[in-house]
């Protein structure tokens, strides 16, 4: 299923997009996507059968705004540096084990809403990533396949960074990644039964038309599942939990001087096969 939350930002409420490429009203069914919806198997089971029937109603897209498919989100784990050619292309050496850090749930807002460059901002810079939804609770995890079969679903994410407050200014990532706007997410929720293998999807990435991040995460150094076994061996995922498994090469800190760092005005545009695109216009906080 392709599970969505569409409405002004805070007043969202559920929907999904049919198999014959309607979206319907899921307000009727289910209060809202969240991790607690995604933990009840009866529920999920409702809104297929609810989708089954056809007799959901349908919505006019038009003019209604798609907001983060995911509700009360607990937090969202991030996974730096976990692509081969990501490491390359930054002179990293590839990490041992997966490297982590966080972004707060208040900066993820809907795939299509305004980015905001930062107060003071150089080096705002872009990333498009595999977002993991966490569906039941996980931890202290065996295996990479236990792993894998407690993701509810994935989503885009775009994991908007300043370089300079990240590496610069001293102290942990998080002041590069936790400003107002920087993670957008979406469009879809889509259920983990959707994707066959998450390590066979491409990601892609446009600034101003220009392709580019052009990569697949057949190059994540730590797949899926052992991401979602490890990170569950330090602190327990809950459903509802985001993990955003590190971005391909492409991009502006990786590229030669003068690095094309965003800048008010700009428009980004991301897409993973199979997960929906995103359109973000930037403007200055």
């Amino acid at each position: 299923m392709k599970l969505l939350r569409v409405g002004t930002a805070g007043s969202e409420r559920p929907a999904l997009l049919h198999a014959d490429g309607t979206l319907r009203d899921l307000s009727g069914v289910v209060d809202d996507i969240d991790g607690a919806l995604l933990a009840d198997q009866g529920a999920l089971d409702r809104i297929r059968a609810a989708a089954d029937s056809g007799e959901l109603p349908v919505l006019d897209p038009a003019g209604l705004r798609v907001g983060p498919p995911l509700g009360r989100i607990g937090k969202i784990v991030c996974i730096g540096l976990n692509y081969h050619d990501h490491a390359r292309e930054t002179g990293a050496e590839p990490p041992t084990e997966p490297v982590i850090f966080f972004k707060a749930a208040d900066t993820v807002v809907g795939p299509y809403d305004t980015v905001l460059v930062p107060r003071g901002s150089v080096k705002t810079d872009w990333e498009v990533e595999l977002a993991v939804v966490i569906g039941r609770t996980a931890r202290y995890l065996e295996s990479p396949e236990e792993g894998l079969a407690h993701v509810a679903g994935y989503a885009v994410a775009h994991d908007v960074s300043e370089r300079e407050f990240q590496m610069e200014r001293g102290g942990t990532w998080d002041k590069g990644k936790n400003c107002e706007t920087f993670n957008p997410l979406g469009p879809w929720l889509v259920t983990a039964d959707e994707v066959a293998d998450p390590q066979d999807l491409s990601l892609k990435l446009w600034v101003n038309g220009e392709l580019k991040q052009d990569g697949a995460t057949a190059e994540q150094i730590f797949p899926v599942g052992e991401v979602v076994r490890y990170v569950s061996r330090f602190m327990t995922l809950y459903p509802g939990d985001v993990i955003n498994t590190g971005t391909p090469a492409g991009v502006a800190v990786g590229a030669p001087e003068p690095k094309p760092f965003l800048r008010a005005g700009d428009v980004v545009e991301l897409e993973i096969s199979g997960l929906g695109r995103q359109r973000q216009e930037f403007k200055d906080a």
